[in-house]
């Protein structure tokens, strides 16, 4: 649409009583203070439907609309002339060439005379003359997928794996691998055979110190973290004073499956997003035959540009594929992603755009902070607070602070769209492909910042659908564990030292120490209160104080943790519960015993948490 039309398009949808007076004063109040087409503004806004726009427009200027006979269109595509140009060309700029003819060539659009779409088809075809289609956002998106969807699918879940074969989770063991492992059981056999007591008193020694190692370090990741005040990071004056006529358009991935009780309230939630509506590039991903979710969405009735993708049935089923899936069809300067249970700050995507703009291009993303809304649920929805709290509010701004890898979390990380892609995505077959991403960021060269912004998610409240999610995160984390120890000199090369230590502690030494801490906390119980003498035989010397001091100091690091947690969100009611964090910490344990049979039997399956479970919309802390 041609920009002289902004003044008669709204007068046109007036006339035809598609749109009251009220909101062509919306549309015409928001295009002063944010700029845009009234068009696009109305239709962003749910003042108007695309259909209806579209329809007047080319009754007003006599254009052909292509979505009135869009499949006798299609039976024209020229499929060696569409491959002129990049996929990724095709949806950022919002057109499609159709045929060419001699010197004329047909192109659909969403935009009548788009001078950037004119500038790019000069460039390929500099003596053509251009005949305009027009045709909806909706329908350009359903025939692009149409003509590209096997080749979608393959790069989501070959892509990172063709590029790059030894980042991928795709293998679950290397051949060296295997050959190591197999190596050292076999060294470990051979000298429990001959030397138990040696052999026994090793294992004693090494899970003892990886316990006391991991805890100390989130003790000093955790102070240093406190004292970070990246509350200020980003004001409230900063984003106040922007100028949203400069804003550009952002994309959002909104992975969904199986997940009709809550679509509606996200839905809702993202239109509180306070970013101009016109330059949101929603994309709903759902897989193909989740038709229940599908049809509540719809219910809803988001804006029609609103995007709905269909993820075709492939394996992997996972979040990362989908999200890989939809990286092809979004079309901003910036992305981020929402889990189907979200509640952002309204604020936080134009604090991310300032945080990009104040820092340099080596930054790929902004991690914001996670939190859960239905807190006071249960006790279990308390200690999961608690860990939250710690982990976003103290721990990763310790990591940020010592500028060591950052293990990002599900939902709310903002990325550079064009870094991302560099980056090669996700990776499908890493169930959790965030941490995998944060890791993977920093070895390429890379960097992870802090936001201070937060999203607030429904803490699971039942007991079995958490060790469902959280063994599917310590399953990620063997994985992502697995993958960044391949070549560990090259990644030593790439990330230094304390890099590789972060990953051996915080990635995969977390996940070891619930594997067997709750073992060796119970052998040393039962020998300090029955004197039990095959335990009796190896807690002695330095081992006894190291075990007295993992019981004791190690469990009590664990409930100041828990107790700091609540200090900077004021969450003063939940310091009691932190004395039931040793509870917490054997939830742990199975899970990742869950996690582990996993790994070998099923590594690729997402273990779906439910949603949707707590009775509570919101806690009295969420203002917004």
């Amino acid at each position: 649409m041609k920009e002289n039309e902004n003044s008669f398009i709204g007068e046109i949808l007036l006339e035809k009583n598609l749109i009251t007076k009220s909101d062509l004063n919306k549309a015409l109040k928001i295009q002063k203070e944010s700029g845009g087409l009234i068009g696009e503004i109305l239709i962003s806004e749910g003042l108007a439907r695309a259909i209806d726009f579209y329809q007047a427009l080319v009754d007003k200027i006599g254009l052909e609309f292509g979505s009135d006979n869009l499949e006798k269109h299609k039976e024209f595509i020229d499929l060696n002339l569409i491959n002129s140009f990049e996929l990724e060309t095709y949806i950022i700029n919002q057109f499609l060439l159709l045929k060419k003819e001699n010197n004329k060539l047909k192109i659909m659009v969403t935009r009548q005379n788009n001078k950037e779409v004119k500038r790019i088809i000069r460039r390929k075809f500099s003596d053509v003359e251009v005949e305009e289609l027009l045709i909806t956002n909706r329908d350009l998106r359903m025939i692009l997928e149409s003509i590209y969807k096997d080749e979608m699918v393959k790069e989501a879940v070959e892509g990172l794996f063709y590029r790059h074969p030894e980042e991928s989770a795709s293998r679950v063991f290397t051949k060296s691998q295997i050959i190591f492992f197999i190596l050292l059981t076999a060294a470990f056999v051979y000298s429990f055979i001959y030397y138990r007591s040696a052999s026994i008193n090793f294992l004693l020694y090494f899970f003892n110190l990886l316990f006391m190692g991991s805890i100390l370090f989130k003790f000093v990741l955790s102070i240093i973290g406190a004292l970070q005040e990246r509350e200020e990071f980003i004001t409230k004056e900063e984003v106040e004073s922007l100028d949203e006529k400069e804003l550009p358009i952002y994309s959002i991935l909104v992975p969904v499956y199986k997940e009709p009780k809550v679509i509606g309230t996200l839905i809702q939630n993202l239109k509180k997003l306070d970013y101009p509506s016109s330059k949101l590039d929603i994309l709903f991903l759902f897989e193909e035959d989740d038709l229940e979710t599908i049809n509540k969405a719809k219910e809803a009735h988001p804006p029609d540009n609103w995007n709905f993708i269909y993820i075709p049935e492939s394996h992997p089923q996972t979040k990362p594929k989908a999200c890989n899936y939809g990286l092809k069809e979004a079309r901003g300067e910036f992305l981020t992603i929402y889990d189907a249970e979200d509640m952002p700050e309204p604020d936080q995507l134009k604090k991310a755009y300032i945080a990009f703009q104040k820092s340099d291009d080596k930054v790929i993303c902004f991690q914001s902070a996670l939190n859960y809304f239905n807190r006071k649920d249960n006790l279990l929805t308390k200690l999961f607070t608690l860990e939250y709290s710690y982990w976003f509010d103290y721990m990763l701004p310790g990591l940020d602070a010592l500028k060591l890898p950052i293990p990002l979390g599900g939902t709310s990380n903002h990325f550079r769209i064009e870094k991302l892609r560099e980056l090669g995505g996700w990776d499908p077959f890493n169930v959790t492909e965030d941490a995998d991403l944060g890791i993977r960021a920093n070895a390429r060269g890379y960097k992870v910042g802090i936001l201070n912004s937060t999203t607030y998610e429904e803490a699971n409240n039942k007991v079995k659908n958490w060790i469902n999610q959280r063994s599917r995160w310590q399953k990620g984390y063997l994985q992502t564990f697995l993958v960044h120890n391949r070549q560990p000199l090259k990644f030593i090369q790439s990330v230094g030292l304390r890099g590789w230590f972060t990953l051996q502690i915080f990635i995969g030494g977390s996940v070891l120490t619930h594997l067997v801490a709750p073992f060796f906390w119970l052998l040393f119980l039962f020998w300090l209160l029955s004197g039990m003498a095959f335990a009796a035989e190896y807690h002695v010397g330095l081992l006894l104080y190291i075990s007295f001091w993992n019981l004791l100091f190690g469990n009590f690091l664990g409930i100041y943790l828990s107790t700091m947690a609540v200090f900077k969100r004021k969450y003063y009611d939940l310091v009691i519960y932190a004395l039931l964090n040793p509870i917490y910490y054997l939830l742990q344990s199975v899970a990742a015993w869950k996690a582990l049979k996993q790994l070998f039997f099923n590594p690729f399956y997402w273990e779906k948490t439910e949603h949707g479970l707590t009775e509570k919309e919101v806690s009295d802390d969420v203002d917004f």
